[in-house]
């Protein structure tokens, strides 16, 4: 026992008889436990309090009102809030002051609902950033708990990317946005998407502004389609097409990239304001035509595999990505080989001899041919000119007059459509190919026509929020914006009207005229008003009385006579 106990004495003068009564200086035990009552808090039911966070563990949550007892939660319910710990104030609701086993009920979920509708709407109008836990699944997306209320999150709000795996998500406390209350039926719908656009918004605005042609860039697979792969590059989306992703033969995207995968790619395109971007990926590898013999020439055996059969040919590849075809007039001197499927089969191992080697000399630059179009982007139309040998037409090569949105408006897959070869990469064996560059250049006609000042009749085709196109005569399109479409009765010229329109501006560099329907009038009224503006002018001239200079309209008679008047008045004198 330490030396601090042994000095330790009880009182002298203490009663021992009456604390064992349950009286103390003639206080009842009954007085004593009113006045330790009248020191808590006083608890009213089914009221809303602020609490004190006690502890916190997996199962509970001991939170203290100032009462006589502790009450305990289910953790369940702050599964929104993983950062909850002592010390924390909380609100909850009291169910009951004491239960059978003398237990203070508390609830937070009931707490939250209370005023929870009330704050949904406040957190709307202010755009707040809100904590939500995500629930579960359902049909189209997520529930999610804010404020104890249940909100739907669309799929296509969880993320600025495709969600493939929406499980991932469940028992994951994220940030959120209301962006949506229906008050009637009392829905609200939430979204995490809209909290990272404005930023990502910026980012996408970098990255297009730094973008070059043969820059490399590391990008993640978004999408895979028959036809090429989408590849995210930070916000902004480039297609590499199924012809830039291997030099040799692709049949199907999925055996060379797969989904979420990270690989670089090399810019090889993109429009003018950058939103259509095309990549390359086999252009980060040598060709595998550098790797051939340099002295392999015409006249030359090779052995290669057939790859593919056509009822014209054969695709033979020598080795991987380099092929050749032998035409079905090749392979046998027999007149009665119509198919080459007769002759060959894929797999097979042929032995060969090298007619020609080059493309451009099948295909030289200005040279005009008939190709079958296979598929489109937003930027232009692939087309094939024969079994392997593809091109692509831009777009804005298309048509001379017609402004082209896509270009499906212009053909359809599988149709025939006249080409002349613009240009050759040798290197990588592409043809940019032209069909506009088929026929004249009617701007050169039209610079001479449509002069500014002159008027031409024109029908409204299409009213835009910006404006109309106005379709003239030999299919050319002009545009007139809202103001210079009010006619002169004080009404707003509609869809499908034929009328005047004065050319106010003309550039033949960009294909632009800017059309007027109301200064055809409002034009000749202004001159009118200012030629009788003129004519008033000229006639109050004429009308003023006319001033003459006595000095200037004096003749030298009059000078003589008042000089004698003058000696007349001197000899008087």
């Amino acid at each position: 026992m330490s030396n601090l106990t042994k000095n330790v004495q009880p009182l002298q003068d203490f009663n021992w008889d009456e604390f064992e009564n349950g009286t103390v200086a003639n206080v009842s035990k009954e007085e004593l436990d009113k006045a330790y009552d009248e020191t808590l808090n006083k608890v009213s039911e089914h009221q809303v309090v602020d609490g004190t966070v006690i502890s916190v563990d997996k199962k509970e949550v001991v939170v203290n009102i100032g009462y006589k007892s502790d009450g305990i939660i289910p953790a369940s319910e702050f599964r929104y809030n993983p950062d909850l710990k002592a010390g924390d104030t909380v609100e909850v609701y009291v169910e009951n002051a004491e239960d059978k086993k003398g237990q203070l009920v508390l609830s937070h979920k009931k707490a939250r609902l209370s005023k929870s509708w009330d704050r949904v709407n406040a957190a709307l109008e202010a755009e707040e950033v809100v904590q939500g836990y995500i629930k579960c699944r359902t049909k189209g997306g997520m529930i999610v708990d804010v404020f104890g209320i249940e909100a739907f999150l669309p799929g296509s709000q969880i993320d600025v990317h495709p969600i493939r795996d929406y499980d991932q998500f469940v028992g994951k406390t994220m940030e959120f946005k209301i962006v949506k209350i229906n008050q009637e039926f009392r829905n609200v719908v939430v979204s995490h998407k809209a909290l990272i656009e404005a930023e990502l918004e910026q980012q996408k605005k970098e990255i297009i502004g730094k973008l070059e042609k043969g820059q490399i860039l590391e990008g993640v697979v978004k999408n895979i389609t028959s036809y090429g792969v989408f590849v995210d590059l930070g916000g902004v989306d480039g297609l590499i097409h199924i012809t830039d992703l291997s030099w040799g033969r692709v049949d199907d995207p999925h055996k060379v990239v797969e989904l979420d995968q990270k690989i670089n790619v090399v810019i090889l395109d993109f429009d003018d304001e950058k939103r259509r971007i095309a990549l390359g990926l086999k252009q980060l590898t040598p060709h595998p035509w550098d790797a051939l013999d340099a002295n392999l020439k015409v006249g030359d055996h090779v052995k290669g595999k057939v790859v593919v059969i056509a009822d014209y040919g054969a695709f033979v590849e020598i080795q991987p990505g380099v092929e050749g075809l032998i035409h079905v007039s090749e392979m046998s001197w027999s007149q009665h080989l119509r198919s080459a499927q007769e002759f060959l089969k894929v797999g097979d191992e042929v032995e060969a001899v090298i007619l020609w080697e080059a493309i451009e000399v099948k295909y030289p630059v200005g040279s005009k041919h008939t190709a079958k179009v296979r598929n489109f982007t937003n930027f232009g139309v692939f087309v094939e000119l024969e079994e392997g040998v593809d091109g692509l037409i831009h777009i804005s090569d298309l048509s001379w007059t017609k402004k082209v949105k896509h270009p499906s408006e212009f053909t359809q897959v599988g149709a025939q459509i006249d080409v002349i070869v613009l240009d050759i990469d040798k290197e990588n064996r592409r043809l940019s190919l032209g069909h506009k560059q088929l026929e004249d250049n009617p701007w050169d006609v039209f610079e001479e026509k449509y002069t500014v000042g002159s008027i031409h009749e024109g029908t409204i085709t299409e009213l835009l929020e910006k404006g109309a196109v106005v379709k003239l005569d030999e299919n050319v399109e002009g545009f007139a914006t809202p103001k210079h479409l009010q006619k002169e009765d004080g009404s707003q010229a509609v869809q499908g009207e034929t009328l005047p329109f004065k050319v106010i501006e003309f550039n033949k560099d960009s294909k632009r005229i800017i059309l007027s329907h109301s200064r055809t009038f409002e034009d000749p009224a202004r001159e009118e008003k200012r030629a009788a503006a003129k004519k008033t002018r000229a006639t109050k001239k004429d009308d003023a009385p006319k001033i003459e200079n006595v000095a200037a309209s004096t003749t030298l008679g009059d000078i003589d006579v008042l000089a004698q008047l003058k000696a007349q008045m001197e000899k008087g004198e």
